[in-house]
């Protein structure tokens, strides 16, 4: 049965069971840490260079950082991943079967999931990625 909505296909008898979605004001919070974080480094540094203008550090972060944010930020907040009862499935079609699925963990805000060939997949901006690790590897146990 095709979804546009789920980016896949389910297959005959699966059934969803949850679906993670970015978060917006993680999303918000993450890039105002990147940017105090990227701007007391500018700032650093100019000072360190002897630059009489060091203050520019902290606005050209925060401007940079900022347009990029707003820029990308519809296309983040849609992406949207779909734990089916024998998958997990995401963005761009992508389709991990819970028997290719190594591992699942927290990364900050996001989860990275691990397949058993290498291949390293993040859901990214969750509100709660402890929850999120937790049904994926909840939902891959039932599979066994």
């Amino acid at each position: 049965m095709s979804d546009p909505k789920l980016g896949a296909d389910l297959e005959d008898g699966e059934t969803v069971q949850a679906q993670f979605r970015a978060d917006r004001g993680t999303y918000i919070k993450a890039h105002l840490l990147l940017a105090a974080i990227a701007g007391a480094g500018a700032t650093l540094i100019l000072v360190m260079i002897g630059n009489p203008f060091p203050w520019v550090g902290i606005v050209a972060a925060l401007l940079g950082i900022g347009v990029r944010g707003a820029f990308l930020m519809s296309e983040e907040l849609a992406a949207t991943w779909t734990l089916t009862d024998r998958a997990l499935m995401g963005p761009g079609g992508r389709r991990i079967l819970f028997e290719n699925i190594d591992k699942a963990r927290k990364l900050g805000a996001a989860v990275q999931v691990v397949t058993r060939s290498g291949d390293k997949h993040l859901i990214k901006f969750l509100a709660d990625p402890d929850a999120v690790v937790a049904r994926i590897k909840a939902a891959k146990g039932k599979r066994r």
